[in-house]
């Protein structure tokens, strides 16, 4: 595995993209539900263990859907028992550095609400209500990346992403633009500013002998499409601004008619790397996840 490259979790598909994901970068998934975007984002965080000593954390923004399954399916696929850490845990700078704490490695910051996250589906109330609720929930988000990062994490996923006509009217969309862009994409000095706010000096010292490079973090977004068929997905305009515009990687998951059935495929649309395949992967799906044909 090349040093500047992760490893998708799915045996073949690595070589097809020249070692895997470029690291520091963001890779989306795109494909309706079901399809199998949950797997392969399980599959890619738990390539962590082999690659950095550590699986990577899930982040869940799931509020509208039925839960994606994540701890059935990691169990299941990898062995891996979650854990799931609380809105309710309080943010102490005193203990944060303190190798003995536990930090769940799942984080699910958008409550089950039954509630659309588009604002042109909210009243003025309800999409206030949204953002006071973010708001709430910065300082454990921040806290949930950047601790993990700290100690050795290379990888996250985001999942529960829902489809929308304006991805700028989306409440999901806009904390996505802050995670990566004010969190990921951030020197991790300046991070920890934020988390730390005015008591970052008495914790200086330490927050410097704990830093890491961002260039070293690799992102997917599991991003759940409107349409099913690949051929759909592939012919569909990017709008700007649109986040599959900024993205190194944009794969799309889709199903193929061949005669009176359907397959599941692969393709890789965008990958910033010395090799992108050209040709559509058949894959399908076992207790053990995603693997190609």
């Amino acid at each position: 595995m090349s040093n500047n490259h992760q490893s998708t979790g799915i045996i073949g598909l690595d070589e097809k993209l020249g070692g895997g994901f470029v690291s520091g970068t963001m890779a989306v998934l795109v494909g309706s539900s079901g399809i199998g975007k949950t797997q392969f984002g399980i599959q890619y965080a738990n390539a962590g263990l082999n690659q950095e000593g550590l699986r990577g954390v899930l982040f869940d923004m799931a509020s509208r859907v039925d839960p994606q399954g994540h701890n059935e399916y990691s169990q299941r696929i990898c062995n891996w028992i979650l854990r799931e850490e609380s809105l309710e845990t309080r943010f102490e700078h005193e203990k944060f550095f303190d190798s003995s704490r536990v930090a769940g490695d799942y984080f699910h910051p958008l409550r089950y609400q039954g509630k659309r996250v588009t604002k042109r589906d909210l009243d003025f109330d309800q999409w206030n209500d949204w953002n006071a609720e973010l708001s709430h929930n910065l300082d454990s988000t921040i806290a949930f990346f950047f601790g993990h990062f700290i100690r050795g994490v290379r990888r996250f996923v985001v999942d529960g992403i829902e489809p929308v006509q304006r991805q700028g009217e989306s409440i999901q969309f806009e904390l996505l633009e802050y995670i990566y862009h004010q969190i990921i994409r951030k020197d991790a000095e300046w991070v920890a500013r934020d988390l730390f706010r005015q008591n970052y000096y008495l914790y200086q010292e330490v927050v410097s002998n704990n830093l890491y490079r961002k260039e070293d973090v690799g992102c997917m977004v599991c991003y759940t499409s409107p349409e099913t068929s690949l051929d759909a997905m592939i012919e569909k305009p990017l709008d700007e601004g649109d986040l599959l515009a900024g993205a190194n990687t944009i794969i799309y998951m889709g199903k193929i008619r061949d005669g009176v059935k359907f397959k599941r495929g692969i393709y890789v649309a965008k990958h910033r790397s010395d090799k992108c395949p050209d040709e559509i992967l058949l894959y399908d799906i076992n207790d053990k996840g995603i693997f190609l044909l």
